[in-house]
């Protein structure tokens, strides 16, 4: 099977999007909001932090109050430079077309209209997405995934998602496809989202942490370090390092018999570990498929910015044009 985890120099450098309005990203993440202005050139001009507010259910009230204050700070930083639309990317369950935060267990929000608050409170268009599905759009137009038609961009961080591409479309149906951190892989443990068993709490970047501190008593912060044990030696550490690439090639397995994508890109912090995932992965979804097409593995290619240029992308489309809405 095919790995690939060294991206071609053109798709290391994506920042530039190419001539049209300037406009306003933003990703909004568990512990960051990470925005990013975009001039008419397409180049990124500024990219800045700010704190994700945590209010109950309030949240989403002062994550678009947050977003005014980032445009507001914009503004008077490059005040020249207005944006014409703004491209809001959040996590959790995400309806696109309908511009709704459906739910976030973490952040508190429940049926948020983030699209139409966001767009009444700057006075201009929104585009409103998944943040997994904006940065694999990122990806799907100028990374690693853009050679290919059918092909799943998938998330390892400190959970498990992923953007599916069939035919060149991405398809969301109503803001719950990709949600393949939520599959059943194992006996256990219990998930944040109360199943037992699902990928990311068996091979997510913090489960693989979670899970080698209470086999050990160990407080390790990262997957990193629990594969820099396995590579020492540490036979608890090697027992959930592969433990992890078992589920991860299991679920994938069942990714390639129902879909057959020509690739899976594979971004988020675990996909730092690079030949040390891979590779073993590879192997195992090779001895797993029998008569299915053997998808290329790749790294993916844009890096930590591939939210906001995602979201960048999409509120360029609102303004080029209609958008074409996602397969449901």
């Amino acid at each position: 099977m095919n790995v690939l985890t060294d991206p071609s120099p053109a798709s290391r450098h994506p920042a530039l999007l190419g001539p049209g309005l300037p406009v306003l990203a933003i990703d909004v993440g568990g512990t960051d909001m990470k925005a990013a202005l975009v001039d008419a050139d397409g180049r990124i001009v500024e990219i800045l932090r700010r704190p994700t507010p945590h209010e109950g259910a309030r949240t989403g009230e002062a994550v678009v109050e947050a977003v005014v204050a980032i445009a507001g700070e914009l503004r008077l930083a490059h005040p020249g430079l207005a944006p014409a639309a703004l491209g809001l990317l959040v996590p959790g369950h995400v309806d696109d077309a309908r511009g709704v935060g459906v739910f976030a267990e973490n952040l508190g929000w429940t049926e948020f209209p983030f699209r139409a608050a966001a767009s009444q409170a700057l006075g201009i268009p929104v585009s409103f997405s998944h943040d997994v599905r904006g940065a694999g759009e990122a990806e799907q137009r100028l990374g690693a995934a853009a050679p290919y038609r059918d092909v799943v961009v998938m998330a390892i961080g400190t959970g498990i998602a992923g953007a599916l591409f069939l035919d060149g479309r991405l398809i969301t149906g109503g803001g719950l496809v990709g949600e393949m951190g939520h599959s059943k892989v194992a006996d256990g443990p219990v998930c944040a989202c109360g199943g037992i068993g699902c990928l990311e709490a068996v091979a997510s970047a913090a489960a693989i942490a979670r899970r080698y501190n209470a086999a050990t008593g160990a407080s390790v912060p990262g997957a990193r370090e629990v594969l820099e044990r396995a590579r020492a030696g540490d036979q608890h550490a090697v027992a959930v390092w592969e433990s992890a690439l078992d589920a991860l090639a299991l679920d994938l397995s069942h990714t390639v018999a129902l879909l057959s994508p020509e690739a899976v890109v594979i971004g988020g912090g675990l996909s730092q570990a690079g030949d040390a995932l891979f590779g073993p992965l590879a192997d195992r979804l090779d001895r797993i498929l029998t008569f299915q097409r053997r998808p290329v593995l790749l790294r993916a290619s844009i890096g930590e910015n591939a939210g906001v240029i995602g979201a960048a992308l999409r509120a360029r489309d609102l303004l080029d044009g209609p958008v074409p809405r996602p397969e449901r």
